[in-house]
């Protein structure tokens, strides 16, 4: 049903310019503590390129300042779907004027105007702005976001606008890691984490392994004319013996679900390397809907004296598409036992959590973290400071 909506919406919607659309940025991308909730449409490095309204409907919303958007407006389509146009250099004569007006009234540049459906009624290809490179923005391009308008749920706008886009890369993958489970799993003789670069297609090591194992990947997509922009990737499946155990399509994302972000990909280490190892499994309190799993929620359990055969499989938007394969050999080994959690000190991801430190108290509600995390706090006094200081975790 989804799919029959966003083949008639991209019969509906027409491209916001007036040329062949070359993305800096695609829709999913992890960054630290959110999604690429949009995508973004190079301007030849320059400002003022003409932007059109994807649809019919109206411009429900003018924002200036917020969200690091810089200039930007909402158009409300009758379809169920709210377009958004942002870092845009200035907007059409007459919201131009209103905004200006709001700003001198307000004595505020930064401003939010809701506007009513007879006030500003678009069609699809309609002038409504001008692209600049205002807000967060480190180079001239139009960010394009298109809303579920009932959820705000964000979805990929290259399912919904009828453009000329030309893409025959397939992404490229250049890792992966495993990631044992504590106290369950050892990878490679070890506890701990192993990354693997992928050196060819098929890799002809094998690995050997006991228990039960995470798997997680590095690759980014590409496109001809992009100048080496790197994308994220639509779709991974992750295939152990030719049984799928995993499987992420990033077509719509939940606003209340950004920061899981860092539970899909190892945030710690790229705190570390500014490399996304997205991972093939689900953390327990992980609720993204673009994920799913097999019963063992991705884990691989290699409780069997045999080859196991590894298969992933990247796919972009347009069905270009590679594979990597590897052979993992379950050997059995002795398995480091789990280390022991202090309950007064650990932040649990299936109730909420209180811990006292001398005077501070930090609670933390269900639901906020995706998994058990262990405190290591530590308390200091800075040379200004009137009482002492508690530092509840180091991310380092």
């Amino acid at each position: 049903m989804f799919l029959l909506l966003n083949i008639l919406a991209s019969l509906l919607f027409v491209s916001p310019i007036d040329y062949p659309i070359t993305l800096a940025g695609n829709f999913g991308e992890p960054r630290p503590n959110h999604f690429h909730g949009g995508i973004d449409i190079k301007t030849a490095q320059v400002e003022g390129k003409l932007v059109y309204s994807i649809g019919e409907g109206y411009v429900s919303r003018v924002t200036v300042g917020l969200y690091g958007y810089g200039n930007a407006l909402y158009v409300q389509h009758p379809d169920g779907h709210t377009s958004v146009y942002c870092h845009l250099k200035r907007f059409s004569p007459y919201l131009e004027a209103i905004v200006k007006k709001e700003q001198y009234a307000r004595k505020s540049s930064t401003i939010d105007i809701r506007l009513n459906p007879t006030d500003y009624p678009v069609s699809a290809k309609q002038l409504i702005a001008l692209s600049g490179n205002t807000g967060a923005s480190v180079a001239p391009h139009l960010h394009l976001e298109i809303h579920r308008t009932s959820t705000d749920e964000m979805l990929d706008p290259l399912d919904f606008i009828n453009a000329e886009i030309t893409d025959n890369t397939p992404p490229l993958a250049h890792g992966f890691m495993a990631t044992p489970v504590e106290g369950e799993g050892i990878f490679q003789g070890q506890s701990s984490k192993t990354v693997i670069p992928f050196t060819s297609h098929k890799l002809s090591k094998t690995f050997v392994a006991w228990g039960k194992v995470g798997f997680g990947i590095w690759a980014n997509d590409y496109m001809e004319g992009s100048f080496g922009n790197k994308y994220g990737i639509r779709h991974t499946q992750l295939l152990v013996d030719g049984k799928e155990v995993f499987n992420s399509d990033v077509s719509k994302i939940s606003p209340y679900d950004n920061r899981m972000v860092n539970s899909w990909g190892d945030y710690h280490h790229y705190l570390h390397s500014n490399v996304w190892y997205m991972r093939s499994y689900l953390e327990k309190g992980n609720r993204l809907n673009c994920l799913l799993t097999d019963a063992n929620g991705g884990i691989v359990d290699f409780n069997e004296a045999r080859d196991y055969h590894i298969l992933y499989i990247i796919t972009d938007k347009f069905g270009n598409s590679a594979q990597y394969e590897f052979c993992v050999r379950g050997e059995p080994s002795s398995i480091p036992k789990p280390k022991k959690k202090n309950s007064f000190l650990t932040i649990y991801s299936n109730r909420a959590s209180f811990v006292n430190i001398r005077d501070a108290k930090l609670y933390v509600r269900e639901g906020i973290v995706a998994k058990d995390v262990m405190l290591s706090p530590t308390v200091f006094h800075g040379k200004y400071d009137y009482s002492s200081c508690v530092r509840f975790h180091d991310i380092s």
